[in-house]
């Protein structure tokens, strides 16, 4: 099973960090190991003073493909939910000023988070998505999956040409405006529409 995530696909999270709007989706990857799921507590590492919540709307593929048209790939997913992509900010800050991999800020222990899933007929279509996170009660992240500047399709095809995505992948499609940073005590709720998915605490 593959973590495949998305980065800076809303313009304005790109914008509040100061990156560039690419003309193709930013691709990196998580291990397995980085999942957390069932509502786990979420343990802070000891490696950074800056661990950020990224709320992401998270599909899950259901059959194999690969190089698959844009136009196919809504064929090859069939439920939803949302989570998180915790980053290491400091760290990543560094390892990008450097020109390095991002791995070690993204691919650690318990950074993908994710919610439960549930059909797509039941919250609606991929493109027109309303999703939120709630961080002690207060919304920090709200928008609609339309705003993402490659939509989930688009990514799925991107991605086949170069990986072969198999049955149980999961693909994190980038996170809107409002991130920020976490600390111990935290409670995080995420939603797609009303329906709460995931809420688990910061440790």
């Amino acid at each position: 099973m593959k973590i495949i995530c998305v980065g800076r696909n809303y313009a304005a999270h790109a914008k509040e960090l100061n990156n560039a709007v690419e003309e193709e989706p930013v691709i990196f990857l998580k291990p397995d190991s980085a999942l957390l799921i069932n509502n786990k507590d979420f343990y802070l590492p000891d490696f950074s003073n800056d661990i950020h919540y990224e709320t992401e709307i998270v599909v899950r593929i259901n059959k194999a493909v690969k190089h698959i048209e844009e136009k196919f790939a809504h064929r090859y997913y069939d439920s939803v939910t949302v989570g998180v992509d915790f980053t290491a900010r400091d760290l990543q800050s560094m390892l990008k000023a450097k020109g390095l991999p991002w791995e070690r800020a993204k691919a650690f222990d318990g950074s993908a988070v994710i919610g439960s899933f549930v059909p797509l007929a039941d919250v609606g279509i991929i493109s027109d998505l309303n999703f939120s996170m709630k961080l002690n009660g207060q919304t920090v992240q709200s928008v609609n999956s339309s705003e993402m500047v490659f939509s989930v399709d688009k990514v799925i095809s991107f991605v086949s040409r170069f990986i072969t995505l198999k049955t149980g992948d999961l693909i994190f499609t980038g996170t809107p405006q409002g991130v920020g940073p976490v600390k111990a005590g935290d409670q995080l709720i995420g939603f797609i529409g009303d329906r709460e998915l995931f809420n688990f605490h910061v440790k």
